[in-house]
């Protein structure tokens, strides 16, 4: 199928109803399917046009980009009853920013395959706020070509894109990337808190920490708002990082690779997560170090 305007995007939530809006501002027509009706809704504001299922989704369309919970729901919408491939759509190109398993990806694909369907996982460095800027970084992997062909839609939602191998290597790339960055807001939590029960200005702190070696990018994206203790609304949710820092734990085991530090940081973040904090964002893991230390602010 030739490339042209018509674009599927499945799945509306905090990335994909980012994404939508500016491929639309790009010039695609939009077709989104999202079982939230009120995302439904809210495609229409921007010009997009719901469909009834991800099969209906993708009729007419070259290509798709799905942003989804997992890959077991990216399996379902990708090889369940009406899904992509219940649509007859040879040669549509599927891009999956879905965070999930590396072999889940690979086996997508073979499957997509056999049905003249082209799938690559193509994950996203992000969270809500920067997907509004349009400023994602954007990591593929698939084949060579279905990389190239994807170009116009990665430089509509990103501000740079990576070809890094073979289907699985982009979801590999993702959880390596998410790795470290889980590390990082822990451990700007941990120094935030330690300078708040120092009597530290937690203002001026941050401006050191950022003037100094120590500077992360989690200091400009999560700072303020650890300090500030203000969770809401969130641009990338504490359950979504509980999530994906038991995938970072699993994909080390099962390398054999060591994974103490996130191991932590998941353990942190399951606490947050038992103890209410789910769907703020996941700057909140600074309320978990905060309520350890009996000062904690959220109720």
């Amino acid at each position: 199928m030739e490339e042209g305007p018509n674009l599927a995007v499945i799945g509306l939530g905090l990335m994909g109803s980012r994404m939508a809006r500016h491929l639309t501002l790009r010039g695609f027509h939009v077709r989104g399917f999202d079982p939230d009706t009120d995302r439904m809704a809210e495609l229409t504001t921007y010009g997009g046009e719901p469909a009834g299922s991800p099969a209906d989704a993708v009729a007419g369309c070259w290509a798709a980009l799905l942003s989804l919970p997992n890959s077991d729901v990216s399996r379902e919408v990708c090889l369940g009853d009406d899904g992509i491939s219940a649509s007859d759509n040879s040669g549509l190109l599927v891009y999956d920013a879905t965070t999930g398993r590396p072999a889940d990806a690979v086996a997508i694909a073979a499957d997509l395959h056999e049905v003249g369907i082209t799938y690559c996982d193509a994950t996203v460095s992000g969270n809500g706020e920067i997907a509004e800027r349009g400023e994602l970084v954007v990591m593929v992997g698939g084949p060579e070509d279905a990389y190239h062909r994807g170009v116009p839609i990665f430089e509509a939602i990103g501000r740079s894109h990576h070809h890094l191998g073979p289907t699985g290597s982009g979801s590999t790339m993702k959880l390596l990337v998410n790795q470290t960055l889980t590390i990082h807001r822990m451990a700007l939590a941990e120094t935030l808190v330690v300078a708040e029960m120092a009597d530290l200005d937690l203002d001026a702190t941050i401006a050191v920490l950022r003037d100094s070696l120590a500077y992360s990018k989690a200091m400009d994206v999560w700072g303020d708002r650890m300090i500030t203790g203000d969770h809401e609304p969130p641009y990338a949710r504490l359950r979504q990082s509980n999530k994906d820092a038991k995938l970072i734990v699993d994909q080390a085991r099962s390398l054999g690779a060591p994974a103490d530090l996130v191991e932590v940081v998941a353990a942190a973040l399951s606490e947050g997560e038992a103890d209410g904090l789910g769907d703020l964002d996941n700057s909140s893991i600074m309320e978990v170090v905060r309520r350890r230390a009996g000062i904690g602010r959220v109720q």
